[in-house]
This record gives C-alpha cells, sequence and structure tokens, in this order.
C-alpha cells in the first residue's frame, strides 16, 4: 500500500511532464509551420488566413471564459469590445501610421478601461439583468460606429481598409504567413498569462466569487473589485483579438461585428469547455470553421443523401449544437477530459 502512495506523486508529475513536452512540441511545430511550407505552396495563404482567424477567436473565447467560466458573470455583448478593439487598431494604423505591434496595447488598455467602467454599475445585477445589459451594448456599439459624427475616425458605414504588414528582416514569408506567426505568438503570451492568473491567489478568488459569492465576501475578498477588475480583463483579451482580426482581414466596419458576433463567442466558450483553457482553444475552432462552413456543409448534406426536402441555412449548424450539448455538457474539453480518465481508470475486479 505504501508503494502504492509513493509512486501515484511520481506518475502524476511524469503525466505532466509529458504534456508540458507535448505541448511544447505542438508550438514549436506551429511557428515552424510557415517556414517548412512557405515556398512549397502545400498550404496555401488563404488557409494561413483561416488559421490566424481561429486563433483570434480562441482568445476572445478565451476573454469570455475568464469572465463567465472562471467568475461566474454572463455576457453577450463582448462582440462591442472585439470592435472597439479593432477599430483602435485600423484607426492607429490608418489615420496615425502607428506601428501595428503598438495597437495591440493601445486597444488593450482601452477596452481593459471601458470594460472596468462597464462592470462597476453592472456589479448590481445578477445571471439576465446582466446579460440583458451587455445585451445593450451588444446592440448599441455597431450602431455608435456609424454616428456621424465619428465618421472622420470610423469612415461610417464605408469602414476602414488596411494594409496587411509585410514580414520584417526579408524573412521568405508572406503577408498572411507572417501574421500567423503574429497571432500565434501574441496567443501563447495570452493564454500563458492567463494560466498564471488562474494558478495565484487572485485567480482563485475569482473562482470562489463564482462558487460562492457571500461565503467569498465573508472570507474577506473584495467581491465589487474583483468583480469589475474581471470584466476589464475579459474586455482587454477580446479587444486584442478584435485588433489582431483588423490586421489580419485588413478591414474594418461597423456590419462585421453585429450582435451575431458576440453569440458566436459565446457559444464557442460553452461548446469548448467553460472555466478550461484548451476549451477556448477548440471554440476558437468551432467558431471559425464550424460556424462559417454551416451552410454550405448543409446544402452539401442535402444533395449526398438526396432529402425530399431542401434544409435551411444554418440546420446543420443547429443540430451540433444540440447534440453537442446533451453528450458533453461540459463542452468538448470536458468531454475529452472525462473519457481520457474513463480510459485511464483500471478494470474493477479479477
Amino acid at each position: 500500500m505504501t508503494a502504492i502512495t509513493s509512486t501515484a506523486p511520481a506518475a502524476a508529475d511524469g503525466a505532466r511532464n509529458l504534456t508540458r513536452t507535448l505541448l511544447l512540441g505542438l508550438l514549436v511545430l506551429a511557428a515552424a509551420l510557415p517556414f517548412l511550407v512557405g515556398k512549397s505552396g502545400f498550404i496555401s495563404n488563404f488557409t494561413f488566413l483561416q488559421l490566424s482567424l481561429m486563433i483570434v477567436y480562441a482568445i476572445a473565447v478565451l476573454g469570455l471564459n475568464l469572465l463567465t467560466g472562471f467568475n461566474g458573470q454572463i455576457s453577450l455583448g463582448h462582440g462591442a469590445f472585439f470592435a472597439v478593439g479593432a477599430y483602435t487598431a485600423a484607426i492607429l494604423i490608418e489615420q496615425f501610421g502607428v506601428n501595428y505591434w503598438l495597437t495591440l496595447p493601445a486597444a488593450a488598455i482601452l477596452c481593459f478601461v471601458i470594460g472596468y467602467l462597464f462592470g462597476l454599475p453592472a456589479l448590481r445585477l445578477e445571471g439576465h439583468y446582466l446579460a440583458l445589459a451587455t445585451f445593450g451594448l451588444a446592440i448599441a456599439v455597431p450602431q455608435m460606429l456609424k454616428y456621424k459624427h465619428l465618421e472622420p475616425l470610423t469612415n461610417g458605414v464605408m469602414g476602414i481598409n488596411l494594409l496587411k504588414p509585410d514580414a520584417p528582416f526579408g524573412l521568405p514569408l508572406s503577408g498572411d504567413q507572417w501574421m500567423y506567426l503574429v497571432v500565434l505568438i501574441v496567443a501563447v503570451v495570452m493564454f500563458w498569462m492567463a494560466r498564471n492568473l488562474l494558478n495565484s491567489r487572485p485567480g482563485r478568488a475569482m473562482v470562489a466569487i463564482r462558487d460562492h459569492t457571500l461565503a467569498a465576501g465573508t472570507m474577506g475578498i473584495d467581491t465589487s473589485r474583483y468583480k469589475a477588475t474581471v470584466f476589464g480583463i475579459s474586455a482587454l483579451y477580446v479587444g486584442i483579438a478584435g485588433a489582431l482580426h483588423a490586421i489580419i482581414f485588413e478591414f474594418v466596419s461597423p456590419d462585421s461585428f453585429r450582435f451575431e458576433l458576440s453569440i458566436a463567442i459565446l457559444v464557442g466558450a460553452v461548446v469548448g469547455g467553460v472555466a478550461s483553457l484548451p476549451g477556448a482553444v477548440i471554440g476558437g475552432v468551432f467558431v471559425q470553421f464550424i460556424e462559417k462552413y454551416a451552410d454550405a456543409m448543409t446544402k452539401k448534406l442535402t444533395q449526398a443523401i438526396h432529402l425530399p426536402l431542401e434544409l435551411q441555412p444554418w440546420t446543420l449548424y443547429g443540430i451540433t449544437l444540440i447534440v453537442l450539448i446533451y453528450v458533453m455538457p461540459g463542452g468538448i474539453a470536458g468531454g475529452l477530459a472525462a473519457l481520457w480518465a474513463r480510459l485511464r481508470r483500471p478494470p474493477q475486479g479479477g
């Protein structure tokens, strides 16, 4: 019995080290991908663009996950912070000639301030009341971007066109390949910061507030300050994602940030796995690929199996959501973790 007990921590440490090694290997491979296939054309620039967008949405989903999954606050309006970050980058680049790297901290600071200030009055709201307030934010921001007195900055309904940055230092990479590396680097930093935050004392306070606000308050945690701060940090993450989206997509307009974007980010968080860092990555994949191609996949499915009636657009998307929620209520990350735990469980009996 003693031998079994002593080997358990060593086995756990070995599993964690193996996981870190595999993760590091995947990151190195992902970073080397443009250099390995850059000149061969095996992976097109369009594919690198799609990969970049997937990572961008993963950062946005992570931001919402910090608020909803780890702090228990519901938001239906994070598309608004995505829009603020995107327009911040676009305006600084197009009108003031700011380097695209510097637009990221600018978008982060502005979105943090807006998110924090919005979070202060929202402290009096809970549950569906907070969701309704953030819903109003998602509706209002795209309309404000069309406001005539802001047109000198936002260019109104016409939006702002940008040019994708070229690779520096003479690197043999296209603009899409370089921006893929930029987005990947930013994502690694953002996920690393989120992991460190959650493993720190403030991170544990965030989770305590989610689990039981009253108990957290009696333990001396300033719940109001933490909630407002987490709202600001969540907005910061989504704002950086919006800034990256503007740069790699080379265009922003108010209609690009309608209410559906907020719903897509929320769906990505739920499908990937709430309160899960790997779930944010899965959620980003879901938002970019499943949602974007749901209409085309529905049409192909109708033609392939010769249905007597034509499926409406997004039918497959809706069916996929229903199946995932029923089969994996904890999200895909939670479902995979449960499956892995079941496979590792020693057989009973014998």
